[in-house]
């Protein structure tokens, strides 16, 4: 859900500028900062934004600049005297050290140079030309946003692949490793001297304790996950938390897999597996 748009166009000897970025978040989370002669139009921005995005931590600007540098910038000294009351009244109150230059601090403050921008009004012509500002910022952003799905759908898929991959070489040592149990239980009832013991009664304990240890039905789910997994990203748009809880369920198998191989090559490959898996944990975050 990262993403990044701005958008600039020149319009009656000033510059207009929309910008837009967005982080992960669960849901919405939209910050706005909007210059005061577009403000009666934020609820209409907000809602823009919300259809086009549905997710994210977003913070979007809209502010003016004079193309001429030649212009005078307006500044509102009663709102400077406020601001520099307030902050000097803070650092008493809060034992904060003044600040040693507060030019610096004040020239930043909100609306400080656009006293006579809010005292204007906002024409349709000029509303036209904002709205679209607005609309191609958050279409960059957009853009943004399907380059870098279509990059991590690339990265699932190797992921996926791999732990496929890895589930397959378990086979192997998974014969090997019912033979091994087998021969040790018997070579240690053998090592005890002057024992004897029911061997169909051994056999049928043996038979149980290796059901015990079987891990088919953790591979089978496991692969079924990771079929499941590559067609929820084929659905499209809309499925970022339910890769996400498919990616549990991967994992819950993995790990059921690693307790129950007492060998050491196995516990070696679902360590492998634990790793790639992680690497879709951490990016399943970026998907709506």
């Amino acid at each position: 859900m990262t993403g990044y748009g701005k958008c600039t166009v020149v319009f009656q000897g000033k510059k207009i500028t929309a910008e837009i970025k967005s982080l992960n978040s669960k849901a919405l989370d939209l910050n706005t900062r909007i210059a005061p002669l577009y403000r009666e139009k934020e609820m209409e921005i907000r809602n823009t934004i919300a259809t086009a995005l549905e997710r994210g931590k977003v913070e979007f600007s809209l502010w003016t600049e004079k193309e001429s540098q030649d212009n005078e910038l307006p500044l509102d000294a009663a709102l400077l005297g406020s601001y520099y009351r307030q902050i000097m009244t803070i650092c008493k109150q809060q034992d904060i050290p003044e600040p040693t230059n507060p030019w610096l601090t004040l020239l930043r403050m909100p609306d400080v140079f656009n006293r006579q921008e809010a005292q204007a009004e906002l024409s349709e012509e000029e509303w036209n030309v904002v709205r679209d500002v607005v609309m191609q910022a958050i279409k960059q952003l957009v853009d943004f946003r399907i380059q870098e799905g279509a990059a991590l759908q690339k990265k699932f898929e190797e992921k996926l692949h791999n732990i496929g991959e890895l589930l397959a070489s378990i086979a192997p040592y998974e014969e090997q490793r019912t033979e091994k149990i087998r021969r040790r239980l018997t070579d240690a009832l053998a090592s005890i001297p002057n024992v004897e013991y029911d061997r169909n009664r051994l056999e049928q304990e043996m038979i149980y304790y290796i059901e015990k240890l079987d891990i088919n039905e953790e591979k089978q789910r496991l692969s079924n996950h990771l079929k499941y997994f590559q067609q929820t990203m084929e659905e499209g748009h809309g499925q970022g938390k339910k890769l996400g809880f498919i990616a549990q369920e991967m994992g819950r198998e993995i790990n059921t897999t690693g307790s129950k191989s007492n060998q050491a090559e196995m516990q070696n490959i679902v360590v492998k597996m634990k790793d790639e898996l992680e690497q879709i944990k951490e990016q399943v975050l970026n998907v709506m």
